[in-house]
């Protein structure tokens, strides 16, 4: 009878800072190996949230004695190499959470409560997302399973029950509120917008409605950036030919999941240059960074991450503050639903080995009763031998436990067996009635075994 042991590990906003987290931040394409390499350190269920803000790993594993540590000390170790930092360097940037405290932590994350920008709807998509590629992995069990598909219905009831997604500020809407600040009238800019991901086609929309004076979209793919160039109405450019183009912009937006910097600190310096001095404001919202940070150092030069945006996007009305008091309510509900469902999890070989040898005895017994008819015994003398044989058996390992038991443990078990065969039976006028045979020789087995 074994339950499982649930493990979040991870790093975040509030952790390491940009940096750092870009160290860890896995594509798309690498999440399928490194799930299987993460499945067989662990030797359990996993699963793998690679966003701009977090990443983190989701474990689960039979609760063996000493799981739990097993549990922590190698994913620490995983997710160290992965980053080429030494486990106690990680961990000074790292959150591990275990059983409870996991699962609130995936229902907040879920809900938009742990997000940079509060409430903020994407993450959702993006652990649905986790998900499917654990799943396709072969490394989602019926745990893991679990636990998301319940942090997405609290999520679902969070965002229909609450406000708390109402009055959040998104990262696009902070960019271009920066923006506003550097440049007096985005009508006259020209924006850059690199990649052509969610996100950027998130923020592209947002400036689109300040309708600048001109928008182009440089993609490695030319395909792709030209189909989200055709929406905007919008030039598409050729990533190569970005560090030629740089001076054109105004404002740039860069988003991509390269895994090195595209635009260095001399193309900005060549820009800045061709541009005679004019500010150039730029928003680096990928994790690893697009643009190289020496860049802010630069004048003229206004750069911004995403950590740089939060404070922008944190704001503290009444109202959302309220709003978080009544998710949390929700997700409280739901972290306690999940434990329970853990719990029943663990008495489920218990129940089949229980139903198993509650068959084998009573295809033992009607066996009997089958040749004791075929003789031509009476009826009521074999359903009776029946029906003893089987009470007989069902109470014979409560007894023998009751009679072997040491006396100071016996009350205890006493009221156990009590629970156990007597729930029900007990009234005011007719009390509990006494345990055991009341011959001392009598071992509860009866005649038959």
């Amino acid at each position: 009878m074994l339950g499982m042991s649930v493990l979040a590990m991870g790093l975040n906003h509030t952790t390491a800072a940009v940096d750092l987290r870009g160290k860890f931040a896995f594509a798309l394409d690498q999440l399928a190996p490194a799930l299987k390499t993460l499945h067989s350190k662990v030797s359990g269920e996993a699963a793998l949230l690679s966003t701009c803000n977090r990443t983190e790993l989701y474990c689960a594993a039979p609760a063996l004695t000493g799981q739990g540590l097993h549990l922590r000390k190698h994913a620490v170790e995983w997710l160290a190499n992965v980053g080429q930092v030494s486990p106690d360097e990680l961990m000074r940037h790292t959150y591990v959470l275990e059983g409870q405290a996991a699962a609130r932590h995936a229902f907040r994350v879920a809900s938009g409560l742990d997000s940079m920008v509060l409430g903020e709807s994407q993450i959702l998509g993006q652990m649905k997302l986790a998900v499917r590629e654990a799943d396709a992995a072969g490394t989602l069990g019926t745990t893991l399973h679990q636990l998301f598909q319940r942090s997405f219905a609290v999520a679902k009831e969070v965002r229909t029950s609450t406000e708390i997604g109402d009055h959040s500020i998104s990262m696009a809407a902070a960019s271009v509120r920066l923006a506003g600040q550097v440049f007096e009238d985005l009508s006259k800019t020209r924006v850059l917008f690199v990649g052509a991901g969610e996100m950027i086609e998130l923020c592209a929309t947002h400036f689109a409605a300040r309708t600048p004076k001109a928008m182009a979209v440089a993609n490695r793919t030319l395909e792709r950036g030209e189909k989200l160039a055709s929406h905007l109405g919008a030039e598409a450019i050729r990533l190569a030919d970005l560090p030629h183009r740089l001076h054109e912009f105004d404002i740039v937006v860069s988003c991509t999941a390269s895994t090195l910097p595209i635009i260095g600190l001399g193309a900005v310096e060549r820009a800045i240059k061709a541009r005679k001095r004019r500010p150039i404001f730029m928003v680096d919202l990928a994790v690893p960074r697009d643009i190289e940070p020496e860049v802010a150092d630069l004048p003229d030069a206004y750069l911004y991450t995403v950590d740089d945006l939060s404070a922008v996007v944190q704001t503290a009305s009444q109202r959302r503050q309220a709003a978080v008091a009544q998710a949390e309510v929700i997700i409280e509900t739901g972290v306690q639903g999940f434990v329970h469902w853990l719990d029943q999890r663990s008495t489920v070989p218990l129940i089949q080995a229980l139903q198993s040898q509650a068959d084998v005895w009573r295809h033992a017994e009607l066996q009997r009763a089958r040749k004791h008819l075929a003789r031509g015994d009476d009826v009521e003398a074999v359903l009776e031998a029946l029906s003893r044989g089987l009470t007989q058996k069902m109470l014979h390992g409560a007894m023998a436990e009751l009679h072997s038991v040491d006396p100071q443990h016996r009350p205890h078990i006493a009221q156990t067996v009590s629970r156990l065969f007597l729930r029900g039976e007990v009234t005011a006028d007719r009390p509990r009635p006494v345990l055991g045979s009341t011959d001392p020789d009598d071992d509860g087995r009866g005649g038959r075994s």
